[in-house]
């Protein structure tokens, strides 16, 4: 394993992922800074999301290091070989990286109010009055505090994401993965969850986001990345990466379908 950069909050070092015989996931190392928005752009099926649940350890990986705040997280050594840690710790790691996903899977049964108390009472172990006001804070900071006592299946499906990135919030995490949050949307009910992650990133969260918003990640994005084939092919600034000056003949013709 390579040293630590001490100024990453996250560090990705040679990550792997096959299913059997595909390569989703081919070497990509990544370095992300505090208060840094990295979007991450490509082709349907580049091995994007991927990556992303690996940050979470949704998926194990085959191969390289995860390091979060410089330690090296989500697998042990036993006799040899390298596995899994202990569940208790991995949870403990998605509690600090809270992630989004392109569908909410919220629980139909629980109100808004608590969807998101779940995670502090049932993980954190948090005591219910306290998880409560936490909740309703979450609620107020993405604008639904009105929906608190209402069922998911009254909700729009950009309100339902906006529960589901409060719900993230009431882990209090360090960071945040968002993997196509508005691929599920309505296109007009798009605009009020890129607000929510705008405020976010004006509050100084650290993320990645996945999206095929190319707009959107020209508007947020500290760095763009571009991924094909499980590789990361290429990175840059914003104003550099959809300019004029992009030189990757691959990258230019993505962009020119795309915008």
């Amino acid at each position: 394993m390579k040293s630590a950069d001490s100024t990453a909050v996250l560090e990705l070092q040679e990550i792997v992922k096959r299913y059997g015989n595909l390569t989703a996931v081919d070497g990509v190392s990544l370095s992300v800074a505090a208060g840094e928005k990295v979007v991450v752009i490509g082709p349907s099926g580049s091995g994007k999301s991927t990556l992303l649940r690996s940050v979470n350890m949704l998926e194990c990986i085959d191969g390289g290091h995860i390091l979060f705040e410089g330690r090296d997280v989500g697998y042990v050594t036993r006799k040899g070989k390298r596995v899994p840690d202990a569940q208790k710790n991995i949870c403990r790691l998605r509690s600090e990286i809270g992630m989004v996903f392109q569908h909410f899977h919220l629980f139909p049964h629980m109100t808004v109010l608590g969807n998101v108390m779940e995670g502090p009472v049932t993980v954190k172990k948090m005591d219910r009055a306290e998880a409560c006001e936490l909740a309703c804070m979450m609620l107020e900071k993405v604008g639904l505090s009105d929906k608190k006592d209402v069922f998911p299946a009254t909700l729009s499906g950009g309100q339902k994401q906006r529960v589901a990135i409060a719900r993230a919030l009431a882990m209090q995490p360090k960071m945040m993965l968002f993997d196509e949050p508005t691929s599920a949307l309505d296109p007009e009910l798009v605009g009020e969850v890129f607000d929510t992650i705008r405020a976010l990133a004006k509050d100084g969260m650290t993320m990645i986001i996945v999206t095929h918003q190319m707009g959107f990640a020209r508007e947020i994005a500290d760095r763009v990345l571009f991924m094909e084939n499980g590789v990361l092919v290429d990175s840059g600034k914003p104003a550099d990466f959809f300019g004029s000056c992009q030189e990757n003949d691959r990258i230019s013709s993505f962009l020119s379908r795309c915008m």
